[in-house]
């Protein structure tokens, strides 16, 4: 039998509510008793809303299920699609195309609103993972070629138990291609470097056979660390992306290199979903906790844990800023070490019994999780908010709070949460539309209506995003009853996908995304197959 200590109209698990009194609202600065009043209101007013759209889910697809039994098979173009679309429209399942919808998102930080790059997803009941992916940021190039299959092992070039010398040559040699494409020298290759200096604000690059040549866009250098005779790192900037060149001729690389060229790090996952639904399951209150507590320690920079590694044991904590200087050897330049945060709450569907509430009727029901999730995730982000600008770890600098809502079913649930978030923004004191969303386009609906869902959060949306496993299901589920479908992986090469995904970012680019937030492709989830990942994962940049 679960302790459960009362809070208004909540029955709150007595571990979740300790949790929150004793280590959330002291370190936000919110009352108690204002907190689990606007908590216990909101869940009192909107549950009831919440059950009301499941109920709607319910009975669309009961429509729709009766609609394809009567009319088996595919829909044909011409009388038969005009006729399918006003029944859609009929039983609510299309709504009218909003003219003019755009987004007015404020103050989205860079990663999303101006840059392309990696996203991680990772569980937040595993504190190691979860410091993996925030410090992810920044990593080797020379450790992610070697270790992966993006490098060959044929000809002598096995990765094996001990460094390869032969391995490394390759994968040294693919690093000063990526320098010589994203950061190229006015004459010459980065290939043939034999040593990097700082002169007169400028990088001065000495070539096999004594000559030296700048870069192409001397722009492109933006700072250095160490003595600018011979510095210790080179910083390049690509697209808004960065390369550090390292240089330590002490090192068993630096010193076989004739640059001294140790490493490449390069800005990779600009940023990382905090996981609270799909790679987790979180079925009662400790669950809860633990999750809320990690989430709460990666925002405060408390989080740490024990690693083992290689026969040594280390503590693995959250990345500081990384501090240049800059070219003309005055002044510095500071970039953010870690990935945006983001933290995915789970969607409108599931309940949780680690609070219940009791209904109009009387009767005792298990929170919906979405408003849980809300509510906690959103009080514990005021640490960050309230973090002064000279904090070494702040997440989000420009005031905002990132999560991500999966499995929304159209409009009215994307509304849903819109109205959510406002009112745990108006009990917690917090400026509207503090929260950004994170509108995940997984579910038939949302495709088919997502202008609509744009404009019904349209002061919060940060992103929009594809998602094939979800995207694929929902489509069976939803016309289940007009006959077979086709396999999964079949799906991949069908015409209605690649119009799925265009569609996403067509309808983001109308919708205003461009400069206020980011549009999305579906995940890698085959870590081990890196070189099938860069072939295919060209395509997501190349479609915009």
């Amino acid at each position: 039998m679960t302790a459960r200590t009362k809070a208004h109209n909540l029955q709150v698990a007595t571990s979740l509510y300790d949790f929150i009194e004793q280590q959330v609202l002291p370190a936000v600065g919110v009352k108690s008793d204002k907190f689990w009043k606007g908590f216990s209101d909101i869940v009192t007013d909107l549950a009831p809303k919440n059950i009301a759209l499941l109920a709607e889910r319910d009975r669309i697809q009961a429509e729709m299920d009766k609609w394809h039994s009567a009319n088996p098979g595919p829909v044909a173009a011409g009388k038969a699609m005009k006729a399918y679309r006003k029944f859609l429209s009929q039983i609510g399942y299309l709504v009218p195309e909003p003219k003019n919808a755009k987004a007015t998102t404020a103050n989205v930080d860079a990663e999303l609103a101006k840059l392309a790059g990696p996203q991680l997803v990772v569980p937040i009941l595993n504190a190691r993972y979860a410091l993996n992916a925030a410090n992810a940021r920044w990593g080797s190039l020379y450790d992610a070629l070697y270790g992966t299959d993006a490098i060959s092992e044929a000809d002598g070039c096995e990765k094996g138990t001990g460094y390869n010398p032969k391995r490394g040559a390759k994968v040294i040699e693919y690093c000063r291609y990526v320098l010589d494409r994203c950061a190229p020298l006015k004459s010459g290759s980065h290939i043939d470097s034999t040593g990097y200096a700082v002169k007169g604000g400028k990088l001065v690059v000495t070539l096999k056979g004594g000559k030296t040549s700048g870069l192409k866009d001397a722009k492109q250098f933006v700072g250095y660390t160490g003595d600018a005779k011979a510095p210790a790192s080179v910083l390049f900037v690509h697209n808004g992306l960065h390369l550090d060149l390292q240089i330590d001729k002490t090192t068993p690389i630096g010193k076989t290199d004739p640059a001294g060229v140790s490493d490449l790090i390069a800005e990779a996952a600009l940023s990382t979903i905090l996981d609270l639904e799909d790679s987790v399951a979180a079925v009662d209150a400790e669950d809860k906790v633990l999750a809320y507590s990690n989430w709460l320690g990666i925002l405060d920079g408390s989080l740490k844990e024990e690693v083992a590694k290689g026969g040594k044991t280390f503590t693995r904590t959250m990345n500081g800023d990384r501090h240049y200087t800059k070219p003309s050897g005055k002044g510095e330049v500071v970039l953010h070490g870690r990935s945006l945060l983001f933290v995915r709450n789970v969607g409108h569907l599931m309940t949780n019994p680690a609070i219940t509430w009791t209904d109009k009727s009387g009767a005792t029901r298990e929170i919906p999780e979405g408003i849980l999730d809300a509510m906690v995730t959103t009080t514990i982000a005021m640490v960050d908010l309230q973090k002064k600008k000279s904090h070494p770890l702040r997440n989000s600098r420009t005031g905002s709070v990132y999560i991500v809502k999966p499995k929304m079913h159209g409009p009215a649930e994307v509304a849903f949460a819109d109205e959510l978030f406002g009112r745990v923004e108006k009990v917690l004191g917090l400026k509207p539309s503090t929260v950004k969303l994170g509108i995940m386009d997984e579910e038939r609906r949302t495709s088919a209506n997502l202008k609509a869902c744009i404009a019904a959060a349209k002061s919060r949306v940060a992103f929009i995003n594809t998602g094939f496993l979800d995207r694929t299901g929902d489509e069976m589920h939803t016309c289940m009853l007009a006959g077979p479908v086709m396999r999964k992986g079949d799906i991949k090469n069908s015409t209605w996908l690649a119009a799925y995904e265009k569609n996403n970012v067509n309808v983001g680019l109308a919708c205003g995304l461009r400069g206020k937030a980011q549009i999305g492709k579906g995940m890698w989830a085959m870590p081990d197959l890196m070189a099938d990942m860069l072939k295919a994962k060209i395509a997501h940049p190349l479609a915009g």
